[in-house]
């Protein structure tokens, strides 16, 4: 059998998605259900189409076939994310970057600086802080478990919402579109038994919604008053200020 170019094409495009899919359940703590599926998938085209068990491969075929939707419903937060990404206006930025890169640049830019002053500040007086950033996918369900705000981003405002005895005190704000839109949110709780113990519950929630969105979170320990990052399933601890402007610009840029 003749091996040409369209052959490669077409194992190049399997391996990319295979590390797109592999990469997204990494971020989402969802990887051992999808070494599962792939496990189960491996054993059913070597019983059925291999060894040619047919008992075994019929039954098989019958969970085959019902698979595509409990699989969509069992991920169906990961299929939502991997398609946004997909149609990121970051995906496809080498198309316009010749004509305004730089300035959508620096207008993204632009809430970073209220962020780290006000979580600069909050680390020193130990007032914890939750503060969530969209990116491409919509937070609309979580903004709506809290308070609307819709204001404009400032160092003390941020501050003055995270004060100790506010109301909105123990729960997540959320920035879009350049505003605070809400405050006191409910965040999805990251069960990642690889996050140290001695994290609260800011922390899990920081890696919960970086784990189900590609929002970018930022945390200020109640306890420590350390500075903590989330993003893409991933958590950063004990940043100082010019490390989390740092971090956020690179992933602004990326």
């Amino acid at each position: 059998m003749d091996f040409g170019l369209k052959d490669a094409i077409d194992i190049i495009l399997v391996a990319t998605l295979l590390f797109y899919v592999y990469r997204t359940m990494k971020e989402s703590g969802t990887l051992n259900i999808f070494v599962g599926v792939l496990a189960f998938i491996v054993a059913w085209v070597v019983i059925s189409e291999i060894i040619g068990m047919k008992l075994m491969g019929t039954i098989m075929d019958k969970f085959m076939n019902i698979g595509l939707l409990i699989l969509v419903i069992i991920f169906q937060d990961q299929i939502k994310r991997f398609l946004v990404e997909l149609g990121s206006h970051k995906r496809w930025r080498f198309v316009r970057k010749i004509f305004h890169r730089h300035a959508k640049n620096e207008e993204d830019k632009k809430w970073i600086m209220p962020v780290v002053y006000a979580s600069m500040n909050m680390s020193k007086s130990k007032t914890g802080a939750l503060i969530v950033i969209q990116q491409n996918m919509l937070l609309d369900d979580y903004e709506r478990t809290g308070d609307i705000i819709d204001a404009r981003i400032n160092t003390r405002l941020i501050e003055n919402i995270f004060f100790k005895n506010s109301p909105l005190h123990d729960g997540a704000m959320i920035i879009a579109g350049m505003r605070i839109m809400s405050a006191g949110c409910i965040l999805p709780v990251s069960h990642d038994i690889d996050l140290p113990r001695h994290l609260g519950l800011r922390h899990r929630s920081a890696l919960g919604i970086a784990q189900a969105t590609d929002a970018i979170a930022v945390v200020v320990s109640e306890e420590t008053g350390s500075i903590s990052l989330a993003h893409k399933g991933n958590i950063y601890l004990k940043l100082t200020s010019t490390e989390l402007e740092h971090r956020l610009s690179e992933i602004i840029t990326a």
